[in-house]
């Protein structure tokens, strides 16, 4: 859900630290019936520092615009592992382009925003300080590129693993989740929480700044601007309200953060990200982190339990993104770039003591469930969940510093199989 000219969707950018071969013109299987992923080598990196081990595979999967058929896939994907030159520290990022330079946004902020996590000396001991710096020198970086992003942007999920702790920065409407072990079920917990104005914090935040908000029938006069209650993603994400400035027709995003989008700053569209802590536990059994292309009309429940039945990410991403683009075309005459990453959590046992900065064994703070903090975050219920909010992002803050033919569908992959995880 971007801009309210559509997306841009077409070209597999290269990750930081491989590549991912074009399915644009692939069939689902090879004549053995293999996934069309079977080419990628499934990935995996130890944690030292808790003994535990990530077993990742990742899939981009250009949308498919009728319309404009040769438009570039404007979603890129980054993973850098031993951040820093540390064993126990790995980044994982979606970045969801928008507008007419959407793909060059989203692919000068995978590469940027790493670079700078990771020249920053303060990471292992304020991850949060840092990613909040992190994402705000992007903005200006970009602001100040060659790059024009009057109109144009990215939204940006992260996940950044330290020893056994997640913390997780969110720019816009795309989405990471993480799987938990409860007894006999497998329950989906989000990392992230969407930033549009169907949230009311960011409704109220966005108005102080300035903008208008209205869905684009209540922009074309067919129904009351008036009326300032939208009901909730599900129901109206077909027509959800949008950031309009005062006597404009413009830029009518869906996001209230972003990275570029300059147009949209003067409105209140902040690059200032929103930061989940999550201490790991035996019971957490793999993250998801994927673009709104695949949450579109898939909940995290959903996409969890697709995912909880294959013991290969690689089947899992082509089920998930298979099964997004069906319902794409099933709603609508076009589908969205599809992103996603899911990294399996391997080994991990209780032992080892508290959340450390990745970089020894010994702990910064004693091991306990954490809790909310952060008035401005939702709650899930879940008492190991902690937002953090920077200073930065306060409500009255509307500045940031330094002011083809059709694709084929991804295909679940052929072999049944039953879940990999245990929940006797």
């Amino acid at each position: 859900m971007g801009c309210v000219h559509g997306k841009c969707c077409g070209r597999y950018p290269q990750s930081s630290d491989g590549d991912l071969r074009d399915f644009r013109d692939a069939g689902p299987y090879s004549a053995q019936r293999k996934h069309i992923l079977s080419e990628r080598s499934l990935e995996l990196v130890p944690v030292p520092s808790h003994d535990f081990r990530l077993e990742y595979s990742l899939l981009t999967q250009r949308g498919y615009y009728p319309d404009s058929p040769d438009k570039e896939n404007q979603d890129s994907f980054c993973v850098r592992t031993q951040v820093r030159g540390n064993p126990n520290i790995h980044f994982f990022g979606v970045f969801d382009g928008h507008g007419q330079f959407g793909t060059q946004c989203s692919n000068f902020v995978k590469d940027r925003l790493v670079e700078i996590l990771a020249n920053d000396p303060t990471l292992s001991a304020d991850p949060v300080k840092a990613y909040n710096s992190a994402f705000l020198t992007t903005n200006y970086e970009l602001h100040n590129s060659d790059i024009d992003d009057t109109m144009s942007g990215t939204t940006a999920i992260t996940v950044l693993v330290i020893g056994n702790t997640l913390y997780v920065a969110n720019v816009g409407d795309s989405r990471a989740v993480v799987a938990v072990k409860d007894g006999n079920r497998i329950i989906a917990e989000d990392l992230s929480y969407d930033q549009t104005p169907f949230r009311k914090d960011e409704y109220g935040r966005v108005k102080l700044c300035g903008a208008r908000v209205l869905s684009v029938d209540q922009v074309e006069g067919l129904k009351d601007p008036d009326i300032q209650t939208w009901g909730d993603e599900e129901s109206e994400g077909g027509d959800p309200p949008r950031l309009w400035v005062q006597n404009g027709m413009y830029p009518g995003t869906a996001f209230t953060r972003s990275v570029g989008d300059s147009t949209a700053e003067k409105i209140g569209v902040v690059a200032t990200p929103e930061v989940s802590v999550l201490q790991l536990t035996p019971n957490h059994l793999f993250f998801v982190v994927a673009s709104d292309g695949v949450f579109e009309f898939l909940s995290s429940q959903a996409v969890v339990n697709m995912a909880a039945k294959y013991s290969d990410p690689r089947d899992a991403c082509a089920a998930i993104a298979g099964e997004s683009y069906k319902l794409w075309l099933e709603h609508e005459n076009r589908t969205d770039d599809i992103t996603i990453i899911i990294v399996h959590i391997k080994g991990l046992s209780n032992s080892g003591g508290g959340v450390t900065d990745g970089t020894s064994g010994t702990n910064n703070r004693p091991a306990t469930r954490l809790r909310k903090v952060s008035e401005s975050s939702v709650t899930t219920g879940s008492e190991v969940f902690l937002s953090v909010r920077s200073d930065s992002s306060e409500v009255q803050s509307c500045q940031l510093v330094l002011s083809m033919n059709r694709s084929p569908a991804i295909v679940v992959p052929s072999p049944a199989c039953q879940s990999p995880w245990s929940c006797d």
